[in-house]
């Protein structure tokens, strides 16, 4: 099967593509990369929520709440393993045939992914073939979103204006706040008109939501794919993948050439990645876990899900607000600098742990203090918004164009295996050894490690994207 034809018209030379603004309208280009990882970010986080509340109890067997947890945070890993591969296969396509018909195939495989799992038998109908099932397609969800993420960031900074690209690129950023909203929010609602209440029915297998409802958020998933595929197929190829092809720099095996000529920027930007994905999962899915669990022997605040996933979505608010926040500022003052001041914002935090968060100063059950916990979730929120923000303009510039979709996919989702497959699960055994204040000095600890990366990399944001030439160290 041939290649499609990506080239721009015979005669025509780089300086003669029409602007950007001309080509294709801007609003196409926000909505296709925003659209796209919404949707994906939706699909990982409902299963996120799933594996606290759901998987332990329908999918896993033994009497110990811990050990049924950890064994549903170890599958929520497997997505991660799974990410690195799905860089390299869509990765291979992208830096091939262009960023917009791989964009489509990721979609289509966490969608499905998605889609499936709200099919699944539980343990209790076909036994160990359950967990075997949900691993497997947990997995197919973690390729999907290694496909997208660094396509997405791709489509939206190489249509950048300049100056303004870590603006432009804050717009697939923005997905994970809008998907952790619609997948907790969507969840919100079938708790609360099922009457589901974690802290009394996480047991009891004849609930209405453990039988049917936590499988519609699955299901629903295949709208929201219809919708994505749809804006996707809109898309034109972007420029310079389009000049990139017409000079002939195309190369024939990405993942190749990527570990021959950028090994360096990927295991750089493996490094800057870290702590944000440290924070991230932390904030989002052990913090779940560690607020809904039984405050017997300081494991949890046993705190309501439904109330629990309240103070999530106001808190998550704050994540969106300061994603652009960041863009603007790595614009204005260079991503290095930004991004080293706010990993001195996630040392400090994470050493606050033991102060703000141990069950003796928050409270448990009925008398948490629910105020302070959104405080507290709000700030960590927010300064993973001033990390998160800059980082799909900051790890593509780390790479030249024939290879930065593999290069920066890699660096993106090895990033995600030490930063965030078991981080959740290190997170539980952390606690349940030497309290909550272990795991802040374990996030803590991953923003030295991110600091020490930064201060090797250089500044990145007057790379030419069009270039074929990249030293990021």
């Amino acid at each position: 099967m041939s290649l499609p034809d990506t080239s721009v018209p015979t005669g025509s030379s780089p300086a003669e593509v029409p602007p950007v603004e001309q080509r294709v309208p801007k609003h196409r280009i926000i909505t296709a990369s925003l659209v796209g990882t919404t949707i994906e970010f939706y699909d990982f986080y409902v299963y996120a929520t799933a594996a606290v509340a759901v998987f332990p109890a329908l999918f896993f067997t033994g009497q110990d709440d811990t050990t049924k947890l950890l064994a549903s945070m170890a599958t929520f890993a497997a997505a991660f393993f799974g990410r690195p591969l799905g860089s390299v296969v869509f990765g291979h396509f992208g830096d091939r045939i262009g960023r917009k018909a791989t964009l489509v195939g990721a979609l289509l495989t966490m969608g499905l992914a998605t889609f499936l799992i709200g099919l699944l038998p539980t343990y209790h109908q076909i036994s160990f073939w359950a967990p075997a099932l949900l691993t497997i397609l947990r997995f197919a969800q973690g390729m999907g979103l290694g496909g997208e993420w660094s396509g997405a960031a791709l489509l939206a900074s190489e249509y950048s204006e300049p100056g303004k690209r870590a603006r432009a690129a804050m717009w697939p950023q923005l997905g994970a706040p809008i998907g952790f909203i619609l997948a907790n929010g969507f969840v919100l609602l079938l708790t609360t008109w099922m009457n589901f209440d974690s802290t009394k029915d996480a047991a009891a297998t004849d609930s209405a939501f453990l039988i049917w409802g936590w499988r519609v958020p699955f299901l629903f998933s295949v709208l929201m794919v219809a919708l994505g595929l749809y804006v996707r197929v809109r898309l034109e190829e972007t420029p310079v993948f389009k000049q990139s092809v017409q000079k002939g720099e195309k190369v024939k095996t990405p993942l190749v050439d990527a570990f021959r000529t950028a090994w360096k920027p990927m295991l750089l930007g493996t490094f800057i990645m870290l702590s944000c994905y440290v924070l991230f999962y932390l904030m989002t899915a052990w913090i779940l876990s560690y607020g809904i669990g039984k405050p017997s022997k300081g494991a949890g605040l046993g705190i309501p899900y439904h109330t629990f996933l309240q103070v999530q979505l106001v808190s998550v608010l704050f994540f969106a607000a300061f994603v652009p926040v960041s863009g603007w500022l790595a614009d204005r003052f260079g991503r290095r600098r930004q991004q080293l001041v706010t990993n001195v914002l996630i040392l400090v935090f994470g050493l606050s742990f033991g102060l703000f968060m141990a069950p003796a100063t928050i409270g448990t059950g009925a008398g948490a203090n629910i105020p302070g916990l959104i405080i507290f979730i709000s700030i960590g929120m927010a300064i993973m918004g001033l990390s998160f923000g800059s980082m799909s303009a900051f790890l593509p510039e780390l790479f030249p164009t024939n290879v930065r979709y593999t290069g920066s996919g890699i660096a993106y989702n090895v990033a995600s295996i030490l930063g965030a497959a078991i981080t959740p699960y290190i997170a539980v055994s952390l606690n349940a050894w030497g309290g909550v204040s272990a795991v802040g000095w374990y996030l803590a600890g991953a923003a030295v490690i991110t600091m020490i990366a930064l201060l090797i990399s250089r500044e990145t944001r007057d790379v030419d994207l069009a270039s074929i030439n990249s030293d990021a160290s």
